[in-house]
């Protein structure tokens, strides 16, 4: 019997010049991984995502993915199944952010009204002012993301099974 390889949940938080200051990754099999500042590198990347099959993302397809991969080299596309959530979500009506979603489906976050427009404030204030509150609220703000992405996830495949049972098969390209 063929063992089923573990999922993860990735997110970026970049900076004012550009740089990636935070990559957040949740699996289930190992809690939440961040990996941050200096420590986003190749070879952290691929330790963090040893054995995974599939990454889920929200926008990792025309963001975190591509974003990685222009300031680090590593082409997750390449080298892991990859599915945005963003793009179901589109398919079931669920337009925004993810954190518009989230509030629409009732998925709360411990940063409640921190946007990703605060994620390279609270870097730079970190940096500049090594202010550890700064940093600490950014990793928790990734966090949130990462660690609601399979909530997502679940009630996205949720919908699916009811599609299904409601015996409505909806073929999309």
């Amino acid at each position: 019997m063929e063992r089923t390889r573990p999922a993860a949940y990735l997110d970026i938080e970049t900076a004012f010049d550009g740089s990636i200051s935070v990559i957040g990754i949740y699996r289930s099999d190992w809690g939440t991984i961040q990996l941050v500042d200096g420590g986003v590198h190749d070879v952290n990347i691929y330790r963090a995502l040893e054995g995974v099959g599939t990454i889920y993302t929200y926008n990792g397809g025309s963001f975190d993915l591509p974003y990685i991969k222009r300031r680090t080299q590593v082409d997750l596309k390449a080298d892991f199944d990859h599915h945005d959530l963003m793009r179901t979500c589109w398919k079931h009506g669920l337009k925004g952010g993810l954190k518009k979603v989230e509030v629409q489906l009732g998925i709360v976050r411990s940063t409640a009204g921190l946007t990703g427009w605060d994620a390279p404030k609270l870097w730079h204030r970190y940096q500049t002012a090594h202010d550890a509150q700064a940093l600490d609220l950014l990793l928790r703000y990734n966090r949130d993301d990462v660690i609601n992405l399979p909530r997502l996830r679940a009630y996205l495949e949720k919908i699916r099974e009811e599609e299904l049972h409601d015996g409505v098969m909806i073929w999309q390209g």
